[in-house]
């Protein structure tokens, strides 16, 4: 046979392929990486949170267990400390800028009653200006309702 006269025709290339729709690799990577994004940063969150209060829980067993401070100084660390947790745990422009009734106000959300902006919580808002040392039955008070408040703060 005479190679000619066969009806034969040029290979056909395929078409090229569109960019649309993706592969499934693509979606996999377009849903995944926004869940691990979003989980990264919770658990960030979770872990700085729970940071916190594990060393507010330590400084604090340290300040109830120091016998060389004295009322007055177990009085300003004891509200250094529950700022700093309550800045730490909270969204910052949320409890940072408070001040007087509305910061033990802040503070009585988290626990029963109104033990901070009523009862012996209201130390806490006077105490850089105070000039008499609380005695020891308000430190000790004070002490378990700091310990009551950072106990709240874990369950929340």
């Amino acid at each position: 046979m005479n190679p000619t006269l066969l009806d034969l025709k040029d290979i056909h290339e395929p078409e090229a392929i569109g960019w649309w729709p993706p592969a499934i690799g693509w979606w996999v990577l377009a849903v995944s990486i926004p869940l691990l994004i979003i989980l990264l940063v919770w658990l960030y969150k979770r872990l700085t949170r729970k940071t916190a209060l594990k060393t507010a829980k330590k400084i604090l067993a340290q300040i109830k267990r120091d016998a060389a401070r004295d009322n007055l100084q177990k009085l300003g660390e004891l509200s250094v400390l529950v700022r700093r947790v309550a800045i730490s745990v909270s969204p910052r422009a949320k409890a940072a800028g408070l001040t007087g009734r509305q910061w033990l106000e802040f503070l009585d959300t988290s626990v029963k009653g109104t033990p901070f902006s009523e009862g012996i919580g209201q130390l806490l808002a006077d105490a850089p200006y105070r000039k008499t040392p609380p005695t020891e039955l308000e430190i000790s008070q004070l002490i378990d309702l700091c310990e009551d408040w950072l106990k709240s703060q874990t369950k929340s």
